[in-house]
């Protein structure tokens, strides 16, 4: 009997598929980033960002040297909170629909608030920007300045924000920045001011927690409570994640723009509180930090290398609530989502009736 031995031979058609599926695979990893991710460095053991050095110490030289700086021949009213709010310039129905609801600035008669919107510019609609100029004149609350605004100069934007609010307004206990797609409820805010790292547990006894955390002059109500004017607070939705490398992300990021494997924790967007304290040292720390596109991102870059560390609270939420009662929302602070003016409108209306707004 004789054995054949068949040996399998690869044809040149089968060469040149295998090829191809071969060239495929490996650029669908390097589209999606698996390659770029290989390649990253280890944020825990060898972060830095430009510029590379210790800014603290030119924060704490530039806060010494600016103090009071901007209050020359002027003065300006002490106020409770202040809402800075970045919108589009078109937006103009989610500015009015802000007015009428949280952002309204009598909300509480004896507490003092202030509300913003901050815009950039879009140079070849002359009628938009004379729309513009025409609510600023009527409102007095439009902060517009000379870039052009679209999402990756959201930084830009934030920034102007900062130094409006430390130029105009530097004795504000509290700073409050949001995107005009939220919902916010002025009254937890208020309610979180009084005591961030107990929110909301004290509010089931807040008669028993004033007393046991009593400052030195008896507080007339709830919202007198003041922490000390160095707090460094900036709280809201903290994340920890991985930059995204896949090349199709609207939020794609090269190794050239950042090399590390991690991103400093940051706090999302679309809406968060700073201290007075805070915002002098983000923004003084801005000075010295490299830009970057994403706006959350760059805070947090700056809050890294400025020492101050971001504080979570599961109350502030970039994610819609989608809840049926009312009761779900009583201690919620911020929610996103909220892009018709009127659904934010009745929403808020809703949470008014049910005392959580």
């Amino acid at each position: 009997m004789t054995t054949r031995l068949f040996t399998l031979r690869a044809t040149p058609r089968i060469r040149l598929i295998s090829g191809a599926l071969l060239v495929i695979l490996v650029y669908t990893l390097y589209f999606y980033g698996v390659f770029t991710h290989l390649m990253e460095r280890n944020y825990y053991t060898e972060f830095s960002y430009p510029l590379d050095e210790d800014i603290t110490v030119y924060i704490d030289q530039l806060r010494n040297d600016a103090h009071d700086k901007c209050l020359a021949g002027g003065t300006s009213t002490e106020l409770r909170l202040v809402y800075i709010v970045k919108s589009s310039m078109d937006h103009f129905e989610r500015r009015e629909a802000i007015r009428q609801t949280w952002g309204f600035e009598g909300r509480f008669s004896d507490v003092p608030i202030k509300r913003v919107f901050v815009l950039g510019m879009r140079p070849n609609d002359p009628h938009l920007q004379a729309r513009v100029a025409e609510e600023s004149k009527k409102f007095g609350d439009i902060v517009q300045a000379d870039f052009v605004d679209t999402y990756y100069n959201n930084t830009i934007k934030t920034m102007m924000g900062f130094k409006w609010a430390r130029q105009f307004c530097p004795k504000a206990k509290f700073y409050f920045f949001s995107d005009d797609d939220m919902y916010v409820s002025t009254k937890n805010v208020l309610r979180f001011l009084r005591h961030p790292t107990k929110y909301p547990q004290y509010l089931e006894d807040p008669a028993g927690f004033v007393e046991r955390h009593k400052p030195a002059r008896e507080p007339k109500q709830v919202l007198d409570f003041e922490l000390s004017d160095e707090v460094q607070l900036y709280a809201g939705e903290v994340r920890n994640v991985m930059p995204l490398r896949h090349q199709s992300s609207k939020w794609y990021v090269s190794l050239e723009e950042y090399p590390f494997h991690m991103w400093p924790p940051y706090i999302t967007a679309g809406a968060y509180v700073v201290s007075k304290a805070t915002l002098d040292t983000l923004f003084l720390g801005s000075l010295f930090t490299k830009h970057f596109r994403f706006d959350d991102i760059y805070l947090a870059l700056v809050a890294k290398k400025s020492g101050v560390d971001p504080f979570h609270c599961l109350h502030f939420r970039l994610n819609r609530l989608w809840y049926d009662s009312a009761v779900d929302y009583q201690y919620l602070i911020a929610s996103h989502d909220f892009p018709n003016p009127e659904e934010l409108k009745h929403f808020w209306e809703l949470q008014k009736e049910a005392g959580n707004a």
